[in-house]
């Protein structure tokens, strides 16, 4: 799991040197109400339309919509939409675009036409010459691409197949990087993964997935198994199977496949899915996550693409709404009872989410506090904080305590982004809640040892792991009471 903040501000340090085919985006928006009377096909009337920076070139717009530079080496036609390109690039401040010009090939130009009402793509037009760039050209690209090397993070290859990436140009970068200790990541369009060999990651859909092993991919043992075998034959660290709807696998070379589920969204537009999908990884293996906080992180971002419209970008602040949903509700909206526990608890098994605990009494809520409910929201997905009742609490620490009342101690911890769900409880311990919620993580401060934290066996019987946090030395609610009623500042 992650730290998003710590993420976020790591993300905006890093520089991605994106490679691959760029394509001009146009969406045109209208109405369809009949039929030519010319042919049998329907007539839209058009409302609008909207162009984009599309193919690879929408990865590097992710890459710095994301917070992180991008270095960004293409290739365009001399054409009226190449010209639309270069200034289009020209305009984003985090993009550095090193675009090499072949005049004996277009500029590839998708043109959509979406019928607004129902928001389905009614036809696509495309301009584009599907073929390897000229051993003159590729030339080119490699000297434009491998200076750049020493100068970024991560190396991003998006593959559309449409002449940029050819066995050489690959071959070039592949070995280069490697060179310098660089990762490569590669979004694959190749059945051929042999041609990516020496690759760091690879993150082709279940299509080309299917098509390159020639298994059924049907499940998570037979995607894992095939996996294994694609990953020798590429020499990789590890592959990532996007699904759509049904989530994305990794299988990491050495280690345990990581399973992640799709986020319940309204899909709006898959248009540019995948780029966005590649693009957060990048960022976030770059900025030091690992295996599994980049591909969650990479989950909740392909939830935010797919739910707008045309060749999308996911802004920081989107991922956070995604990924910290319960932080934008209002502080009452996330206090509920233990009768009313199960349901979202359900629902919250039912997308797969894994779930935190953690508890305290919370009197004088302080930086103590603030660490370790940030370092729990980390281990999870989502975190459910136990709260000492007020007789609890008194029984516990004695007369004149609690200094807040329940509600108050309830509502400020609710205000934490970092909390998902605060549930008062009335005994001594919440032994009774961790064994309704079964959490996978039960977090606690470095105070503890994982014996004499309550709860413990139930955790581990259910598959769980407890987690102590270390503690910030010198904070403490009773002393700081002590000293507010004793005067001292």
């Amino acid at each position: 799991m992650f730290d998003f903040d710590a993420l976020s501000h790591a993300i905006a340090d890093q520089t991605v040197l994106c490679v691959g085919d760029l394509m001009l985006d146009e969406f045109v928006y209208g109405e369809v109400s009949r039929i030519s009377p010319e042919a049998p096909a329907p007539v839209i009337a058009v409302q609008r339309s909207e162009i984009n920076i599309g193919g690879a070139g929408n990865v590097a717009r992710n890459i710095a919509a994301l917070g992180a530079k991008c270095i960004f080496v293409g290739l365009v036609g001399e054409d009226d939409a190449g010209a639309t390109l270069k200034n289009a690039l020209a305009q984003e401040p985090l993009i550095e675009a090193l675009l090499v010009t072949d005049s004996s090939r277009p500029t590839t130009r998708k043109v959509r036409f979406v019928s607004e009402h129902f928001s389905t793509h009614m036809l696509r037009a495309d301009w584009e010459l599907a073929a390897p760039a000229s051993a003159a050209i590729e030339k080119q690209l490699i000297d434009t691409i491998l200076p750049q090397l020493a100068r970024v993070d991560i190396v991003l290859l998006s593959d559309y197949a449409k002449g940029v990436l050819t066995a050489r140009v690959i071959r070039n970068v592949i070995d280069a990087a490697k060179k310098l200790g660089k990762r490569v990541i590669v979004d694959p369009k190749s059945a051929n993964f042999a041609i990516y060999r020496g690759a760091t990651l690879l993150t082709p859909n279940r299509k080309e997935f299917v098509e390159a092993t020639r298994s059924r991919a049907d499940s998570d043992i037979n995607i894992a198994t095939a996996a294994q075998e694609a990953m020798i034959l590429a020499d990789c660290a590890a592959m990532l199977v996007t699904q759509s709807e049904h989530g994305m696998t990794l299988v990491p070379r050495d280690g345990e496949p990581i399973h992640v589920p799709a986020l319940p969204v309204r899909v709006r537009d898959v248009s540019g899915a995948g780029d966005t999908v590649a693009a957060m990884l990048a960022v976030a293996l770059a900025a030091g996550a690992d295996w599994e906080a980049a591909l969650r992180a990479a989950t909740a971002a392909a939830a935010v693409a797919v739910s707008k419209k045309g060749t999308a970008v996911v802004t920081p602040s989107e991922l956070r709404r995604r990924i910290l949903p319960h932080a934008f509700l209002a502080a009452e909206e996330k206090i509920v009872a233990s009768t009313e526990l199960n349901a979202q608890l359900a629902d919250w098994r039912k997308q797969q989410l894994r779930i935190g605990f953690t508890n305290g009494c919370f009197d004088i809520l302080h930086p103590g506090h603030v660490k370790v409910l940030t370092a729990a929201r980390a281990t999870c997905d989502r975190l459910i904080v136990g709260l000492n009742s007020d007789a609890s609490v008194k029984r516990l620490k004695g007369e004149g305590r609690p200094v807040q009342d329940e509600r108050a101690r309830a509502e400020v911890l609710a205000a934490l982004e970092a909390v998902d769900l605060v549930v008062i409880f009335e005994e001594d311990t919440p032994l009774n809640l961790i064994t309704q919620i079964a959490p996978a993580t039960l977090v606690k401060g470095g105070d503890y040892t994982r014996e004499q934290v309550v709860g413990h066996e139930v955790v581990a019987a259910n598959g769980g792991e407890v987690i102590l946090i270390d503690i910030l030395q010198g904070h403490s609610t009773t002393s700081l009471v002590e000293r507010a009623r004793s005067g001292q500042s």
